[in-house]
């Protein structure tokens, strides 16, 4: 017991602390010698506002407002608050008030117009199993969509649509998440989505978030379940699953769950019509802890040829390395469930310190993985990490 009760405060007297030393820094020093009291009451504000609604969250309360609230306040106003306290060591005043204000415009840009521009990204993979008449085709990946978060931006989700069906490609997948808590989320967006037309169809599959299992509700009801020495899920999260399976298929979506389907195509040689296919494989989330890992790739792979041009839809992309890579002859993975943190200066991102791939292309031993940085998120913020439709153009090396 107190085991736990020491795992639980030592996070939060660190987050407190990091909070809180800035600003009494910061008033010792330019605040209390002008002895307003108004403005040192003002000052503190936003660092009490960002504790309440921390101590919400872990009390099990969650709402997107809440939750967009918390970001913004973070990343607005308490990260270049600490910047400006660390930078004071060792440079001067005005160069670490600069710096402080640099990061505020980058966020402040990311909250009001960087989630909303969209942009095109290609990529090439290469393999001798491809068939000779899949040379040059093109799918199309969407990720991460997170429909709950642009309830009041549907036409973000119409410009999506559009730009999606001018690249005219082969075949659409989306890598999970479409969902943020609830499947209801989908519904004003079922007219628009159903749009995303190919030939071949649109195959998705589930992310972490489309298990519906974040929430206040769920949340309660799992300490419930805990306290009774239940290991069940929550029966409204598994409700709100088959209604999410069901809204898939409403809008013309095929959700792979642990299966797979085969895309043929028939080329002439010689005079004689010939039957050629790759494999389409798409398993349920396949996660590091906290996620959870629902899929089965063995039971999705049953029945396939080894040698055969393989294409796997896994939302987590360190199942790659873990269960793909060096395990199956899969040749292209596609994954998403990273967003790049959502955040990325270069070449650089946050979120590498988490994971090993989390965007764009990695080739090992004849296999190749495509992270998307996704569409969305649950806040509506994006710099650097741009929401992204990617197009994978399949070549034959013969």
């Amino acid at each position: 017991m107190k085991a736990n009760l020491k795992e639980l405060l030592l996070p939060i007297l660190l987050f407190c602390l990091l909070l809180i030393l800035p600003d009494v820094y910061v008033w010792w020093k330019y605040l209390m010698p002008s002895g307003t009291i108004w403005l040192s009451i003002v000052w503190y504000l936003p660092s009490a506002a960002t504790i309440t609604t921390f101590y919400l969250f872990r009390s099990g309360i969650y709402h997107n407002t809440l939750l967009r609230a918390f970001i913004g306040m973070i990343l607005c106003l308490d990260l270049p608050k600490l910047l400006f306290t660390l930078l004071q060591f060792i440079l001067p005043t005005t160069v670490s008030l600069l710096c402080a204000i640099v990061l505020i415009a980058v966020f402040i840009y990311g909250f009001f117009f960087g989630w909303r521009r969209i942009v095109v990204r290609t990529a090439t993979c290469e393999s001798p199993l491809l068939p000779l008449s899949f040379d040059g085709y093109r799918i199309l990946q969407l990720s991460d969509l997170h429909l709950g978060t642009y309830q009041r931006n549907p036409g973000f989700i119409k410009k999506l649509v559009r730009i999606v069906n001018e690249q005219k490609p082969d075949l659409v997948v989306f890598t999970g998440d479409l969902v943020n808590v609830r499947a209801d989320e989908v519904l004003p967006f079922l007219a628009d989505l159903s749009k995303i037309t190919a030939p071949d169809g649109v195959y998705s599959v589930m992310g972490n978030h489309d298990y519906c299992e974040y929430g206040m509700e769920t949340n309660n009801v799992n300490k419930h379940n805990e306290r009774q020495g239940a290991f069940a899920k929550e029966p409204t999260a598994l409700r709100n699953q088959r209604v999410l399976e069901y809204l898939e298929e409403k809008i013309g979506w095929h959700l792979l769950m642990n299966e797979h389907v085969n895309i043929i195509r028939i080329r002439q040689e010689d005079g004689i019509n010939k039957s050629e296919s790759i494999s389409l494989i798409g398993v349920e989330n396949i996660s590091r802890p906290p996620f959870k890992t629902m899929g089965d790739l063995s039971k999705a792979m049953e029945g396939l040829v080894n040698g055969t041009f393989k294409i796997l839809l896994s939302h987590d992309p360190t199942h790659w390395r873990r269960g793909v890579l060096h395990k199956t002859d899969i040749a292209l993975t596609l994954s998403g469930h990273t967003h790049a943190g959502q955040l990325k200066i270069g070449r650089f991102s946050p979120v590498k310190w988490a994971y090993n791939e989390w965007g764009g292309k990695y080739v090992e031993d004849g296999s190749m993985l495509h992270v998307s940085l996704g569409i969305g998120g649950t806040v509506p913020f994006r710099f650097g990490a741009w929401p992204e439709v990617n197009v994978i153009k399949l070549t034959s090396r013969q």
